[in-house]
């Protein structure tokens, strides 16, 4: 270690070292979707900062691995935000300068056992709270949140219907923390076992005591993925091929179509004759279907991403106007600030429209459906609500086309197992060109991916459940008790400063002065 400590006595080499290790983490995640590595991956970066010779060092390289962190998770934005992107990893990566000093308070030097199980918690709800407010829609949403590489692990996703992803990433943290003092601080391994002992005890206390939804009927949903279209017409062209998709649909029983995001690139009323074909696919297959409407609204200034639902009557009136726009790529934050943006990178031109509320929709024969567009999927308290609010079956209507062989595809559609799983309601995410995927209410995936390079309609049987689960029932506790446990802690290290500033002697007497006003000398 000490042979570690002198290597990085260069500020570039120190700042450079941090960067890497926080952007660590990301390997966790889709698309090499090492879950066990999330469990480890922060160890490396504590351990440095916990080295830190002052806190201003500390609340740096808490700065620097936040920006690696956020580079590395969002490297995939780099063809079309070019520079912007590091700017964007800059800003947002400052999150965990705080977080670097925490870590360097409780874990620095050679750390009391006390400060070490203080750590357990209190490093974990620091974590959380970076994540709270990254979290806000204006800085780019929850992408990417540490507990969200679980999305393939049972255990894991049991406990997310408990307390969300954020109780996911706490137990993550906390587990990485009890690592770090297991390598680094011999003489507080005991409460750094118990730590890891805890956790594996609340995992084992989540499988067996949390509800499990109930299953009841299935319903037949099928996804419609037209794959790349583009060029000239490419909206028309899209529309037809997915047109073909959904007529091979006919005759198989269904209860609901799904066409991903953008899938209809005009008003319906403005082109009745794109209406009229809709309700003649509706007719022949049986079922309703959802399409997703990206275009200017002829009854409303602007343009809305919509979720609009057609029957065998035509369109129902059932629609849903995106709420939360992806930053840059549906609208430019500050534009008068920040419009430069779009001319180093593919920044939104116009600004699109915003809903106003979330809908719950009756699709036919009493199947309640709760519709998000994009990446609204990441937020868990969207669908939270649309849970509450009724919806049997959760869906996401996505186009990722612009990051089609990056990790992105990947890392959106592992979502919904979060979802599914936080809110015990099966969910579906659909795409224009991948990844489609359908889950059940525990998070486990149905049927097979349709990739992105599947230009197909397939066909899922989606079992429906009844039943809440604690975290629909209770929300974002989790975030809550973060917040409470930094509260508290900080409130504990008040009262200690203050205590320690009373029991300290009092500064020395300053020596007596002489009528000529030098200081006496003792023994003169």
């Amino acid at each position: 270690m000490k042979t570690l400590d002198r290597r990085l006595t260069s500020t570039w080499r120190r700042s450079a070292a941090a960067a890497v290790a926080g952007a660590l983490p990301v390997l966790a995640f889709p698309g090499p979707a090492l879950w066990w590595w999330a469990w480890v991956a922060l160890v490396p970066w504590l351990l440095l900062v916990r080295t830190a010779p002052t806190w201003k060092r500390a609340a740096y390289d808490g700065w620097c691995g936040g920006f690696g962190f956020m580079l590395a998770m969002h490297h995939w934005l780099l063809p079309n935000l070019h520079v912007f992107t590091f700017v964007i990893a800059a800003l947002l990566g400052a999150l965990w300068a705080p977080w670097g000093w925490l870590v360097r308070r409780l874990l620095g030097g050679t750390p009391s056992v006390r400060g070490v199980a203080a750590s357990l918690v209190v490093l974990p709800s620091g974590w959380l709270a970076v994540e709270l407010v990254r979290s806000w829609e204006g800085l780019g949403g929850p992408w990417g949140v540490l507990g969200a590489s679980q999305w393939q692990v049972a255990p894991a996703l049991r406990l997310a219907s408990v307390g969300g992803v954020w109780l996911l990433s706490f137990l993550v943290v906390a587990v990485n923390v009890a690592v770090a003092v297991l390598v680094a601080v011999r003489r507080a391994r005991v409460p750094a076992l118990a730590g890891l002992v805890a956790t594996a005890a609340a995992t084992s206390a989540a499988w067996v005591w949390s509800p499990r939804p109930d299953t009841d009927e299935r319903v037949a949903i099928a996804v419609v993925q037209p794959g790349i279209v583009v060029g000239r017409d490419s909206a028309d062209r899209r529309f037809d091929r997915e047109e073909e998709l959904t007529r091979r649909l006919a005759d198989r029983d269904l209860d609901l179509v799904v066409w991903g995001e953008s899938s209809v690139g005009f008003d319906l009323d403005d082109r009745p004759d794109l209406a009229r074909r809709l309700t003649t696919l509706s007719r022949e297959t049986g079922a309703d279907i959802l399409v997703n409407v990206d275009a200017r609204r002829s009854d409303k200034p602007g343009i809305y991403k919509s979720s609009v639902l057609v029957g065998p009557d035509g369109p129902t009136g059932e629609r849903y106007d995106k709420m939360r726009l992806v930053p840059f790529g549906e609208y430019v934050p500050a534009r008068s600030l920040l419009g430069w943006a779009t001319s180093v990178g593919e920044a939104a031109g116009e600004d699109r429209r915003r809903g106003s509320e979330q809908v719950v929709m009756d699709a036919g024969d009493g199947l309640r459906i709760g519709p998000m567009v994009c990446f609204e999927s990441a937020f868990p308290d969207m669908s939270r609500r649309l849970a509450a609010d009724g919806a049997e079956v959760l869906l996401a209507q996505s186009s990722t086309s612009t990051f089609q062989h990056t990790w992105a595809p990947a890392q959106h559609a592992s979502l919904a197992a979060l979802r599914a799983a936080e809110t015990g309601r099966p969910m579906v995410h659909a795409t224009l060109t991948g990844v489609s995927a359908v889950y059940d209410a525990n998070g486990a995936r149905i049927g097979s991916w349709l990739g992105t390079d599947a230009s197909a309609s397939r066909i899922y049987e989606v079992p429906l459940t009844h039943g809440s689960t604690p975290y629909v029932r209770y929300g974002d506790w989790t975030l809550h008790a973060a917040l409470l446990v930094l509260a508290a802690w900080a409130a504990a290290e008040g009262v200690r400063a203050v205590r320690l500033r009373r029991s300290a002697p009092p500064p020395p007497a300053p020596p007596a002065r002489t009528a000529h006003g030098s200081g006496a000398r003792p023994g003169r």
